[in-house]
């Protein structure tokens, strides 16, 4: 549009120059070792909520499962190699280190009854839910001076 003003901003510039060099800089963060979060899908299915999380290279002994107070953790380590002798890596992007992930609970959920396993690199977790007690019931809204 001819004609329009528009203000300058020299902030609005170092935003546009630090998510290039975010994108220049990004491959080496994977390298640096920065914090690694497992994808997890929550689903709710015949009674259950069924989590899964993705968990590449981890060994069921090297991932943890516990609940309390109506949270759900799961948590992992895993360790790098480390006999590397006579190796000369070019890129080295494969994860190791640790990673937590809690999940609030329903009340009511038996910590008891929750199973896990892993198939492909996936690690699934059922917890099954408590039944739901009562009814529903709706309350009607009485306009006033009715």
């Amino acid at each position: 549009m001819p004609g329009v003003l528009t203000r300058w901003d020299p902030y609005g510039e170092l935003a546009d120059l630090r998510k290039r060099f975010d994108q220049m800089f990004g491959d080496w963060g994977a390298i640096s070792g920065r914090e690694w979060l497992p994808a997890i899908d929550v689903e709710r299915a015949d009674g259950n909520l069924i989590m899964r999380a993705d968990v590449p290279g981890f060994k069921p002994e090297e991932i943890s499962i516990e609940v309390e107070d109506e949270m759900l953790t799961i948590s992992g380590k895993h360790e790098e190699e480390k006999e590397k002798k006579g190796k000369h890596f070019l890129r080295q992007e494969r994860r190791y280190g640790s990673f937590s992930r809690s999940i609030a609970l329903p009340g009511g959920v038996d910590a008891s009854k929750i199973s896990a396993q892993t198939h492909d690199g996936v690690l699934e977790v059922k917890v099954p839910l408590p039944e739901e007690k009562g009814e529903h019931k709706k309350v009607t809204i009485t306009p006033e001076g009715a």
